[in-house]
């Protein structure tokens, strides 16, 4: 009898699991057999003594078979992209749109925040009315008739993952690579993908902070994916700084809102979503190269097709028909918004990225514990870049006060002024195929 706690044991002691191990373990995740205590700990020796190429595969065969496998019926490719986390990355809210103008379908499955990122699904849980969890048949239409729909995982996708995630979550194992790469492709392989691009985030604020840890992520993440039969490419990105001048739920959908609009175009944040949605159209057949690829997406969103596409996802999912023309009407305001000024003149010269994505939990926009709400008021905008003047650091969105002189603290450390500016830093920086 294989017992939880005789294969915890087996892990901690870096002994290798039979796929049918691996298999009843997840299988106890699953129906409930296996403890949230027992989960964690498993989650800490995986952590700790890591699994072997096979073990990895198993584990994320067993995760995406622990519920339905989607199989779709479209008349263009199935393409996704997921990103390892970062501040700021509000990507899949634009992308997703954007390849679906392209002639793509993008059925993509989110996720929640974890550690000090935040996560796609509280985002959108911030647009009144918006089911982030719809049943299997609402998905497969939104899909269909918008081309993309973005929600977080039902019941019926790889069940396994959505608990073992939440538990990752609050007990210091996110940064396990074997645990991501089967969390994600595990949702990923449930969805019935075609095509998916990765994008890996190296920096002060991935989880992956060294540049050699993101490409064995990515690497890892490539093997699995292609070797269990999903066409897949990583790009490592740059995350020494927010991706977006925004990070916080409400106040990061307002912003993609005005990206789709053409209000706003911050160029690191075009770039890495131009480059993502020009490797999914490759990998769909939806372009012959990467500039052919590049140029169908900023015409995507150059032409208000993609913002159009957003705005009936939005409502299809329950959300309001007219989000996109009243957006500043339906994202929530915090009562107090506090602009953030440095204490010395100069030019940023580096940010401590993690401090302000920790900076957003501490308001209330993100959780310490699995049931914990959000806020989706709360968070920081205006956020300055590297190279930016040291003037204003950004602007504080908190509930109260005190939560405001906080943040206020937390923001004013995590950037360091210098005279000079910094060198430039890629948003790209390496593809791994």
């Amino acid at each position: 009898m294989m017992l939880p706690q005789e294969l915890i044991r087996a892990k901690r002691d870096g002994h290798v699991l039979t796929d049918a191990e691996i298999t009843h373990f997840v299988c106890g995740l699953t129906d409930g057999r296996v403890t949230e205590g027992q989960a964690a700990a498993f989650a800490m020796a995986v952590f700790f003594r890591g699994l072997s190429l096979p073990e990895r595969v198993a584990l994320t065969r067993a995760m995406t078979h622990s519920g339905t496998v989607l199989d779709w019926d479209l008349p263009g490719p199935v393409l996704d992209k997921h990103s390892t986390g970062g501040v700021g990355d509000a990507v899949s809210l634009a992308l997703a749109p954007m390849v679906a103008a392209c002639g793509g379908y993008v059925p993509m499955i989110s996720g929640r925040g974890l550690g000090h990122t935040g996560g796609t699904l509280d985002k959108l849980s911030s647009i009144p009315g918006y089911d982030a969890t719809p049943g299997l048949d609402r998905f497969r239409s939104v899909t269909r008739s918008i081309g993309c729909a973005i929600i977080g995982q039902t019941a019926d996708l790889a069940p396994a993952d959505r608990r073992l995630y939440a538990i990752r979550d609050v007990t210091g194992t996110v940064e396990s690579l074997d645990l991501i790469t089967a969390s994600i492709l595990s949702k990923k392989l449930a969805a019935g993908l075609d095509g998916l691009v990765m994008d890996v985030k190296t920096g002060s604020g991935a989880f992956m902070a060294g540049i050699e840890e993101a490409r064995a992520l990515a690497e890892s993440i490539v093997s699995v994916a292609n070797g269990a039969g999903l066409n897949t490419v990583a790009l490592i990105t740059d995350m020494d700084a927010p991706l977006a001048s925004s990070a916080g739920n409400a106040l990061e959908v307002a912003y993609i809102v005005d990206y789709l609009t053409g209000r706003t175009c911050e160029p690191v944040f075009h770039a890495v979503t131009v480059s993502l949605c020009a490797e999914m159209l490759i990998l769909g057949g939806l372009a012959t190269d990467i500039a052919d690829a590049a140029q169908r997406v900023e015409d995507a969103r150059d032409s208000g097709r993609a913002a159009a596409i957003f705005g009936r996802m939005v409502s299809a999912l329950g959300g309001p028909a007219d989000f996109i023309e009243k957006v500043d009407q339906y994202c929530p305001v915090a009562p107090v918004i506090r602009p953030v000024k440095a204490l010395r003149t100069g030019i940023v010269s580096q940010i401590e990225t993690r401090e302000i994505g920790l900076a957003v939990i501490a308001l209330g926009g993100g959780r310490t514990r699995p049931q914990d709400d959000i806020d989706p008021a709360v968070g920081l905008s205006a956020l300055a870049r590297p190279g930016d003047a040291a003037d204003l650091l950004g602007i504080v969105h908190a509930r109260t006060e005190t939560q405001a002189d906080a943040a206020e603290t937390t923001l004013r450390a995590a950037y360091r002024i210098a005279p000079d500016a910094p060198l430039p830093r890629p948003g790209i920086i390496q593809r791994i195929a």
